[in-house]
């Protein structure tokens, strides 16, 4: 029986919108990765005249260790261009934004980089937006 089989259906043009969305979700993909990355040398130790990881105090250590990660995954589902991965990646700027905003000692964040942060997720609410819309 066709019901019982699981096929892919054939796949409807990507739109300009689409297009958009894919290229900011792509390009923010490649800036997290920077930002995990910066986060794991901070980790090892390697960024040039940093303080050793060992001397943060551990609440810091902590964001540290979860910015590592969470950047990292949020990446991989931007680059992915999956669901799950626009999922991952708000959760790690609602959570970079918020400990910038309440703990600036844990994370310390200029006002210019959490607006770039907003700005880019107010820009990929709109472009989604403006996809979805166009696929009507």
């Amino acid at each position: 029986m066709r019901g019982d089989r699981i096929e892919r259906g054939a796949q409807s043009p990507k739109t300009n919108w689409d297009t958009a969305l894919i290229w900011l979700m792509r390009l923010t993909a490649l800036a997290w990765l920077a930002k995990s990355v910066l986060s794991w040398m901070a980790i090892l130790d390697a960024v040039p005249g940093g303080r050793p990881f060992e001397a943060e105090p551990p609440g810091r250590q902590a964001a540290i260790v979860y910015f590592a990660v969470i950047d990292a995954t949020a990446a991989v589902g931007l680059w992915l261009t999956s669901a799950w991965g626009g999922v991952i990646w708000l959760l790690a700027v609602t959570s970079a934004v918020t400990l910038a905003l309440l703990t600036p000692q844990l994370v310390p964040t200029s006002v210019p980089l959490i607006a770039a942060q907003v700005s880019i997720v107010l820009i990929y609410f709109l472009l989604s937006w403006f996809a979805a819309r166009e696929m009507r």
